[in-house]
């Protein structure tokens, strides 16, 4: 790496439980973790979601990267300091039945290091997840570019689809955080929610945000890192 090894980069994954808790908490929550990107779940995505989104970044004092109702609720936020390259989104295939799923994805440039930002939001049903997070995954896979991926995979690190969104990839709690519950905020007993980079990428700082702000504001805790993303010579 140069420039200082490498560029610095806060990330913050989050389910906001479709802004059903204190909003207010929420904001607060975001602004005091002074986040470079923000990777939500459950965002706004039904009537007018493109004003609920972009009210909810500004509520951050962020902006709308992308995502929103065709990611199926799943929305990328950056600061003015990202610079936003190129964006798409991803729906999984339908069972019928069942909510659907998706992931959105940025590609992103912070002073001389690019990356891919993604996140998603696998399914509660267990028959599911794994095909979702196969897809999201050969996404990923593709990427010719380091990729710092957020998601709510709604199994533990055991689980068949947690392992294949991981596979290759540094989980950004692992050093010292592993044990860190993330769900639900009134009685934390699992850890479905992740934060995962290229190995490229270095880990700086890692924690699960547990506060009496956090435990007002969703019933996830978010996640905060602070990267070093690698810069091209």
């Amino acid at each position: 790496m140069t420039e200082a090894e490498g560029a610095p980069l806060r990330v913050l994954s989050y389910n906001i439980h479709s802004r059903r808790d204190d909003t207010a908490a929420l904001a607060a929550v975001v602004r005091e973790a002074a986040p470079d990107v923000v990777i939500v779940q459950e965002a706004p995505r039904r009537f007018r979601w493109r004003q609920k989104s972009a009210t909810l970044a500004a509520s951050f004092g962020l902006v709308v990267a992308a995502g929103g109702l065709p990611a199926l609720g799943n929305l990328l936020l950056t600061s003015l300091r990202v610079r936003v390259l190129a964006t798409r989104c991803q729906r999984y295939p339908l069972t019928p039945g069942r909510h659907m799923r998706g992931a959105a994805y940025a590609e992103c440039r912070v002073g001389g290091a690019r990356f891919l930002l993604a996140g998603s939001h696998l399914s509660t049903d267990p028959a599911e997840r794994p095909g979702q997070a196969a897809a999201f995954k050969r996404e990923l896979a593709a990427a010719d570019l380091p990729v710092v991926v957020g998601a709510d995979l709604n199994e533990g690190p055991g689980g068949a689809a947690w392992r294949t969104v991981a596979d290759g990839l540094t989980d950004a709690a692992a050093a010292g955080c592993a044990d860190r519950h993330t769900y639900p905020c009134v009685s934390p007993r699992a850890r479905i929610d992740g934060l995962f980079v290229d190995p490229r990428i270095t880990v700086v700082a890692f924690d699960v945000v547990d506060t009496p702000l956090t435990r007002r504001a969703s019933d996830h805790f978010p996640l905060l890192a602070d990267l070093r993303l690698p810069v091209a010579g």
